[in-house]
This record gives structure tokens, C-alpha cells and sequence, in this order.
């Protein structure tokens, strides 16, 4: 059995890109290898980091080799070494972090087809839903302003979805509550995660399970995305938040990355000429954008960033309606798409 930092070197070289991304942001992706000055993050071409490959072995993803210093290892080693882990215990806890696993992560049975929390469960959850039209998820997102945007692909509704407590006790059954389900998708359009947003039946807002909210399967460098992607793309963290600027700005595809570290892992598309980041209101909020619309930048695409007055775009909209909030995005967004928009509102 695969000692769960093996485990842990393994999952993050299946999202080597994305770990370089976020960790060494100054870097650039140079045909199967991410180039860095330093372990640290500098600009510079003496550290490379193998993006594909074998997932053990010579030329294994992951590994990588600093030519100046002569220090090589997995990217256990890199996160280690650039987050300043005094212990491998650190490290690992950062590494779990970063992929959104909170416990230790733990090797799957073969009895067990579909691994709780793994793409598979996902997919088989998804394919049980329904559309969100009359149901419950669409009273919610209603009681957050957001109305008219249809039966969305990337939306369902799921009347009984098992939520396990994070501080229950081993002997304790799982609760039961309705839920939104979120397809996480790659700019491929593979699904590969869910999020899901349980509901209380009652007010029809956020069920009083701890944590109202959870993700599961492989976020790093996806999200949930709404309209399709060409040449113009609006990025932020949350669902709700994302939703809410589709609703003002319906001619926009946008994508939810979940969190602040998901959002400044985003991989964008090769396409792209012009990124929009939503930036929310607090500090985690204001690096993660900073982050990503640096590297967009860096790889020649425009990043114009968004400022809602309250915490996010949802808030506004809650506080404010559609048409205030339209109002308040209409100077921030480059003229031909400003353009878009008063005619979108005329008409």
C-alpha cells in the first residue's frame, strides 16, 4: 500500500500544472516543463518542473530539478521547500490544502468501485439529479436575486443528498438534505468534481448542516462554468457570485473556481484575449485575483478586475437589484463589451 505521502506526490503530479501555477506564478510553461528561477518562485530558467509523464519513475510528473543548486525531488519536496515547511507533517498538510482534501488523504479499497469524494462518485451523483426548474434549488437561488437564467447545463437539483458532518461521531448516520449540485468541468468540458450546496426545505436557503457547502472529486484548475468559453471569460471564486454576474452580464460566459486557491489555479484556455476577474472583498479574495490576473497577463491576455462595493457580486445584487448592479459593472468593463451591455439593457 502507497504511504499516503506517496499518495498525496501522486495526486499532485496529476495536477503538476496547476501546482506550478500557484506556487511558482513568476514561472512559465516551456513545452513538457514548467521554468522558475528558484524553488521560491523567482523568475529565471535554472528550476524545471516535468508536467506529463509517467506517474513513477524516470521522467515521472512532478519531478523536478534545480540546475544552479543541484536539489531535485517531488513536488512534495517543492511545496516543502517554497512554503518553508519546517516538517514533511507541513508539508502535507499544505499539500491537502491545496487539493482540497481536510483529512488525510487514505488508499481506496478495490472493493470499492466508486471511491467517496473521487470523480467517479461525482459523476454517478450528478447523473441522478434533475433539472432545477420548480424545484427547490431554484426557490434558493431566487432568495439570492438570481432569476431567469433557465435550467442551466452546469445546474441540478438532487431532493435527498447525503451530508456527513465533519465533527460527527463514527457511530453517527449521515444526514439527508436536498441540495444544488455544481458540475466542476476542465475548459474541455470533462467533468471532474461536483459542488454541493445543501438546502433547508423550510426557508429555502442554506441547510443547517456544518458545512452548508462541500466540493468533491478534482478542482484544481476547474470549476463550474456557465456559457462557453471563446475569447472573453469572466473568473471568480463562488457559485452564487458568478451566477450573479451572469444575470447582469448574460453575454458573458463565466466560470466559479470554488475558493481563493482554486481561482488563483485556474487554468484559462488557449483562446483567451480578455479575462475579467471578480474579485471578492477580503484579503484572501483581493490575492487570488492579483494572482491570476498576473499570470493572464503574463501570457499576453487583458485582465481587467471587477469591484463589487459590498463583500461579492451577489451581495450586490441581494442589496442592490439587477439594475443598480448592472450600472455598477457598466463603467468597469471595456468599451465594446460596455457597449454590449446598454444595448442588452435598451432592448
Amino acid at each position: 500500500m502507497e504511504s499516503p505521502a506517496a499518495l498525496l506526490a501522486r495526486r499532485l503530479a496529476e495536477e503538476a500544472e496547476a501546482v506550478c501555477r500557484h506556487y511558482l506564478p513568476n514561472g512559465r510553461k516551456q513545452g513538457r516543463y514548467w521554468v522558475a528561477g528558484d524553488v521560491h518562485g523567482s523568475t529565471g530558467r535554472s528550476l524545471y518542473v516535468r508536467l506529463t509523464g509517467p506517474t513513477a519513475g524516470p521522467g515521472a510528473a512532478g519531478k523536478w530539478t534545480d540546475a544552479a543548486t543541484g536539489e531535485f525531488g517531488d513536488l512534495i519536496d517543492l511545496i516543502a521547500a517554497n512554503q518553508g515547511c519546517a516538517t514533511l507533517r507541513d508539508a502535507l498538510e499544505e499539500a491537502r490544502r491545496f487539493l482540497n482534501l481536510p483529512r488525510p488523504l487514505i488508499a481506496p479499497s478495490s472493493a470499492s468501485p466508486s471511491p467517496a469524494g473521487s470523480v467517479e462518485a461525482a459523476r454517478r451523483l450528478w447523473a441522478i439529479g434533475r433539472p432545477i426548474s420548480g424545484t427547490l434549488a431554484e426557490r434558493y437561488l431566487a432568495g439570492r436575486g438570481i432569476v431567469g437564467l433557465g435550467d442551466l447545463p452546469t445546474l441540478r437539483f438532487h431532493p435527498a443528498c447525503f451530508h456527513v458532518r465533519e465533527s460527527r461521531s463514527p457511530t453517527a448516520p449521515p444526514e439527508t438534505w436536498p441540495a444544488l449540485l455544481a458540475k466542476v468541468a476542465d475548459f474541455d468540458g470533462r467533468m471532474t468534481g461536483l459542488h454541493r450546496t445543501w438546502l433547508d426545505p423550510d426557508s429555502a436557503g442554506k441547510a443547517p448542516a456544518i458545512p452548508p457547502r462541500k466540493a468533491m472529486g478534482r478542482l484544481i484548475g476547474a470549476g463550474v462554468r456557465i456559457g462557453t468559453a471563446t475569447d472573453i471569460l469572466a473568473a471568480g471564486e463562488g457559485l452564487e457570485t458568478m451566477l450573479a454576474l451572469r444575470s447582469a452580464l448574460p453575454f458573458l460566459s463565466v466560470v466559479a473556481a470554488l475558493s481563493a486557491t482554486h481561482l488563483a489555479a485556474l487554468i484559462l484556455p488557449d483562446a483567451l484575449r480578455r479575462l475579467y476577474v471578480a474579485a471578492d472583498r477580503d484579503e484572501a479574495g483581493h490575492a487570488a485575483a492579483e494572482a491570476l490576473a498576473g499570470r493572464a497577463v503574463s501570457n499576453g491576455i487583458e485582465a481587467i478586475r471587477l469591484l463589487p462595493r459590498l463583500g461579492d457580486f451577489n451581495d450586490d445584487l441581494v442589496a442592490f437589484g439587477l439594475a443598480d448592479l448592472r450600472a455598477h459593472l457598466r463603467p468597469q468593463l471595456a468599451p465594446d463589451d460596455a457597449a454590449r451591455l446598454h444595448a442588452l439593457a435598451a432592448g
